[in-house]
């Protein structure tokens, strides 16, 4: 996705990226197996795997795929267990960073996440060292050029959304996290069909990096963050120059 917008900028797209790379299905499919196990594998009554599914199909994930994951996180031949952790900590020039993750080893991703951070300029914080510098939003992204404007709008409010913008055919609706599912089913039920749907963390101001040297760091660190299979998501308070919002 290109960076448009203020989220889609600060929040670089994993989806985009991980394609690009053959891995997005691998994150997405940890995704669905926690889900399937959390709320089961009827997607009709269970919104988070309804979630996903669009997600896997917004990427461009075969349906049997998608199938064949489902079903399998159903049975009970996988025992294999996976945990959310969250580590946050510091790029250059004390850039803020999020990073989510998903893993069925927590020993193993601290210290490939560690060894990111000290190998590019900063270091791994405490729990609640920079998260009190964002604040959580859900955040649905729509991409359709033929969109009815107005229309969205309405349906928008109707839904329960807080904020909406419009620009270059892409749409952004802004929710408060515990509102963000009904906001997210109501538009579905609309017939709505999102490029992403998240809790984010959004950034309450942002910092710059004027040194090339730091502004590579910093882009080396979210590459590498963004590749490992245990990440999910990679949120940051960096303001990024042009050419690195593009994808």
């Amino acid at each position: 996705m290109s960076g448009h917008s203020k989220w889609s900028t600060i929040k670089r797209k994993k989806e985009g990226i991980d394609a690009a790379r053959g891995k997005i299905f691998t994150k997405i499919g940890r995704e669905i197996t926690v889900a399937v196990r959390e709320g089961g594998p009827d997607p009709n009554n269970n919104s988070k795997l309804q979630a996903l599914i669009l997600k896997a199909k917004a990427n461009n994930v075969p349906n049997d795929n998608i199938d064949r994951t489902i079903k399998k996180a159903a049975g009970m031949g996988d025992k294999t267990t996976f945990e959310d952790i969250v580590y946050e900590g510091y790029g250059p020039c004390g850039i803020a960073v999020i990073v989510e993750t998903l893993t069925d080893n927590r020993n193993r991703t601290a210290g490939d996440i560690r060894h990111y951070f000290d190998k590019f300029g900063g270091n791994l914080g405490q729990s609640g060292c920079v998260s009190f510098m964002f604040d959580r939003k859900g955040v649905i992204v729509i991409e359709d050029e033929d969109l009815d404007e107005d229309k969205l709008m309405e349906d928008v409010m109707e839904a329960g959304g807080d904020d909406f913008k419009y620009e270059d055919g892409i749409a952004e609706i802004v929710t408060a996290p515990n509102d963000f599912p009904a906001v997210r089913d109501a538009l579905y039920n609309m017939g709505y069909r999102f490029a992403s749907a998240d809790i984010a963390y959004v950034p309450q101001t942002t910092s710059s990096i004027d040194d090339p040297d730091n502004v590579l760091k910093m882009t080396k660190l979210l590459d590498q963050l963004e590749d490992n299979d245990d990440v999910q998501n990679v949120w940051h308070n960096w303001d990024m120059p042009a050419d690195e919002d593009e994808d």
